[in-house]
């Protein structure tokens, strides 16, 4: 074998449309310009090609591609890929790694196929060729290419963490680029046209200056949790060169009226182009930024209002008044003199999804973060992401900015007037509880009325249980407990004083088709009768830990005697849940209950897995290559319902390509039993993998392991 010099690479060749056409990345101008930009989501593959010098020759050519992130490339950290091309059927398989593969080699062109882990950092990496030749002791030839290449979050994918379910609802939250936020007074308040205009030419090279701006870490650009925090602090320009200056006081001569924009691209554009901060913003304007930042990047988001909203200076969960002797009103909060509580008539923030590993499962999908400048959070004006649902259960000790958040949509209006009696200074005369959070509302997905409101959705009760309901109280005196100064202003009673024992049962397995019970037990130890309200739910949740649907609730009071037990119980039938479950049929139990006479509020959750039959796989006798072999798949239909539109898959690498055989419809109950015929191409121990769906029942599987036999 003839030595040759190293590979020199002339081209590279990155496929710009064909890769953005399967990456849903086409929309975005650059990937159209006369010099195309790769614009590519993390986790999916997409081609190349490399032309060289001479020909390539196997045997002993070797050439690495190099992909590398951000100012000191580490591959412990994630921001450095290195892989070299092999012919051999290296599958891109692994998610954690950067995938490289041959497809194919032409003369002087090498075709090859690369994946992205799914939790790369996201925003521009650069690629570098390596080219050298077997047992070779020079330096190998290094070709850098010259482009930039965007990677982004892919919701698209079921191991991103920014997944999302329902694919249809990302034409809205990704890319839909021209939207609405409402704006105004209760009674008053219109949805305002507003163009994100997240493909245009300037805004990922201005989301890239942003972040660079915000300080995140390389490393930490690929976790959706840190980067939307870091978006919320960077798109309004208190702590550091962030994009756009907040004003409010009616003095915008030297800049920009707020009222006056169109939508975020002219924004992001001066910022990209002056590098200064752009001036003025209010916070619809801050949402509508954030909004084109997070799609560009490809994290789902909407803009959200919310009517009549609580500016809570001092972490009380109340917006507090207070009152003289005289009663008149003190210009001043003697509780907190820096600032002050306020109430906006209405107030604007985004919503991003995502799944939260760092939080109990239930607490994922929506999260709020707010770019507008109210109060420092960790020293820094920058707020969330707080998980809506943690919002709305009033876990006020989960990351990030809960009690704010929540204070926002559910705070009390309290008056308090001077009371020299009170070791406070200061009784409680009066206290609204339906003044805060009149109403929340966002754009519609997939309608858009021009000239009216019929594209608006009002999302209040995702945020919190109806005004007045048992169920928003005790999830505010529930927040109230895990905050201490909150404690002082809600009165609440002494450890002491909690005299009741609750107990919420946990639930181990429940195979589906059977009915199933939340169950609280009640101890009074008190000498006295207890008043108790309560409310037991239980809902479907995704397997990310993202809630998905209430299956059943029920509230109510009632009194326990002194002394005595009590057995609260929701019974949950198959017909309650049946048509509610997700794909892997976990549901989550919740109970809380507040004590009438002492304020002692108990909550709890549990969840746990709807079990369902697995297939059973068998192949008959010893098959061999090339050999037909027949393969049975069995279960039983658990339901006491007829099952339509069922289907079998089965595949099995060396065994089968994926094979779809549709069933007639199975009767309530019914032993299934179905016989195919496949013929083995691969010898040695292969697996199978089966799945049954229906409209009834979904997510049966099985799999068997298989010893093929070679050919004498």
């Amino acid at each position: 074998m003839g030595s040759f010099a190293p590979l020199v690479v002339e081209q590279v060749y990155m496929y710009e449309e064909k890769n953005a056409s399967a990456h849903r990345t086409s929309n975005f101008e650059v990937v159209h310009e006369d010099s195309p930009t790769p614009v590519l989501r993390r986790g999916q593959a997409f081609n190349l090609a490399l032309r060289f010098d001479r020909d390539y020759v196997d045997e002993s050519d070797i050439v690495r591609l190099l992909f590398s992130f951000g100012p000191n490339p580490s591959v412990l950290k994630g921001t450095r890929g290195v892989n070299t091309i092999t012919n051999r059927d290296a599958y891109l398989t692994d998610l954690e790694a950067w995938g490289v593969r041959m497809v194919g080699a032409y003369g002087t062109d090498l075709s090859v196929e690369v994946r992205s882990p799914i939790d790369s950092p996201v925003g521009v990496w650069q690629l570098n060729v390596e080219t050298t030749t077997v047992g070779s002791k020079s330096p190998p030839n290094t070709f850098h290419f010259e482009k930039d290449i965007y990677l982004l979050f892919n919701p698209w994918l079921k191991e991103d963490l920014v997944y999302m379910e329902d694919e249809q609802l990302l034409d809205e939250y990704v890319l839909n680029d021209v939207g609405k936020i409402w704006i105004g007074p209760m009674g008053s308040s219109r949805g305002r046209e507003w163009v994100f205009g997240q493909f245009d030419a300037c805004v990922l090279p201005a989301c890239q200056l942003l972040l660079e701006r915000s300080g995140i870490k390389a490393a930490s650009r690929g976790d959706p949790i840190k980067m939307t925090r870091a978006i919320s602090r960077i798109v309004n320009s208190n702590d550091d060169q962030g994009v756009v200056t907040g004003r409010w006081d009616g003095n915008y001569e030297d800049g920009t009226a707020p009222a006056a924009w169109t939508g975020s691209v002219p924004i992001l554009e001066q910022f990209l182009e002056t590098g200064e901060e752009v001036k003025y913003g209010q916070c619809w304007v801050f949402a509508g930024v954030v909004t084109a930042v997070c799609r560009a990047l490809g994290i789902p988001s909407r803009v959200i209002s919310n009517l009549v909203s609580a500016h809570d200076a001092n972490a009380s969960l109340s917006v507090d008044r207070y009152y003289n002797l005289d009663n008149e009103e003190l210009e001043y909060d003697p509780e907190n003199p820096n600032g002050e509580d306020s109430i906006w008539n209405y107030h604007v923030w985004n919503d991003v999804w995502m799944a939260r590993p760092d939080l109990p499962i239930g607490y994922g999908g929506w999260q709020a973060i707010d770019a507008t400048p109210q109060e420092p959070s960790d020293g820094v004006y920058q707020c969330g992401p707080a998980s809506v649902e943690a919002i709305r259960e009033g876990a006020v000790g989960y990351n990030y900015d809960i009690p704010f958040m929540l204070a926002s949509v559910n705070a009390d209006l309290m008056r308090w007037k001077e009371d020299p009696e009170s070791e406070f200074g200061y009784s409680k005369i009066e206290c609204n509880k339906y003044h805060i959070g009149r109403m929340i509302l966002t754009k519609a997905p997939w309608v858009f009325d021009p000239n009216g409101d019929k594209d608006k959705e009002d999302i209040t009760f995702i945020y919190k249980a109806p005004e007045g309901s048992q169920a928003e109280r005790l999830t505010l005196y529930r927040a109230v407990r895990g905050t201490e100064r909150a404690k002082r202003f809600y009165s609440l009673p002494a450890p002491g004083k909690e005299d009741v024992e609750f107990d919420l049962e946990d639930l181990e397995r429940v195979n589906i088709g059977d009915p199933f019970s939340v169950v609280v037990r009640i101890k009074n130890r008190s000498s006295e009768p207890r008043t108790i309200q309560a409310i037991l739910s239980a809902g479907s949740v995704y397997y990310t830990g993202v809630k998905a649907n209430l299956v059943k609730r029920a509230t109510g009071e009632f009194v326990v005697q002194a002394k005595e037990n009590e057995t609260l119980k929701l019974t949950v039938t198959v017909d309650d849940y049946l048509d509610k479950l997700v794909e892997y049929c976990i549901m989550k139990l919740y109970a809380i209950a507040t004590v009438k006479e002492t304020r002692q509020t108990w909550a709890d959750e549990d969840d746990f897995q709807v079990l369902k039959p697995n297939i059973d796989v068998k192949i008959e006798g010893e098959p061999m290559v090339g050999k037909p072999s027949t393969i049975t798949l069995s279960f039983k239909n658990p339901l006491k319902r007829r099952l339509t539109d069922c289907k079998f898959n089965y595949a099995g690498p060396g065994l089968s390509k994926n094979k779809t055989l549709a069933f007639r419809d199975v009767e309530p109950e019914e032993e299934v039993y179905v016989e195919h015929q496949l013929v083995p191409q691969k010898a040695g121990n292969q697996k199978i993998v089966a799945t049954f769906t229906s409209n009834e029942l979904v997510d049966i599987t099985g799999s068997a392991a298989v010893d093929v036999l070679d050919v004498d």
